[in-house]
């Protein structure tokens, strides 16, 4: 008997253990994890051809709200050459798509968005007026550039 509770207490402490080293460390905290910089920046307006369809798109700030926000953790926004996570989809067309997608416009998506996941974040954390405004201004400058 006395083995048996020993084998279990060492048991739950490695369980423990290993769920405070891939929770707590691994995956980290969100609030607490660096943002994710981009690795790239366009330091002038690109000029297209005028048969391309992408447009000409100003530079983007490391500091934009998108890695403000955390948002780059996950997703990246290759239009804006914003590189990020590769866990969440790419935001390049996320304008124009989660109305479809998602069944709502962006404006309310972002209010209260419907998949679970991304209830979870923005339902911890809402974004402001102003922030909401700042990211659909750089999601439609993406979707307006690929």
């Amino acid at each position: 008997m006395q083995k048996a509770i020993i084998s279990f207490v060492i048991c739950a402490l490695l369980g423990f253990g290993l769920g405070y080293l891939v929770f707590g460390v691994i995956m980290g905290d969100s609030e607490k994890q660096p943002q994710v910089t981009q690795t790239e920046t366009k330091d002038s307006t690109t000029t297209k051809s005028p048969d391309s369809k992408e447009t000409a798109t100003s530079s983007i700030s490391e500091d934009n709200i998108l890695n403000k926000r955390g948002c780059l953790g996950c997703h990246s926004v290759e239009a804006l050459n914003l590189k990020g996570g590769q866990v969440g989809p790419d935001l390049s067309q996320a304008f124009g798509n989660v109305e479809g997608k998602h069944g709502k416009p962006i404006e309310e998506f972002l209010k209260q968005p419907t998949s679970a996941v991304m209830s979870g974040v923005i339902g911890k954390n809402p974004l402001t007026d102003d922030e909401r405004k700042q990211v659909l201004d750089l999601l439609k400058q993406a979707s307006e550039a690929k």
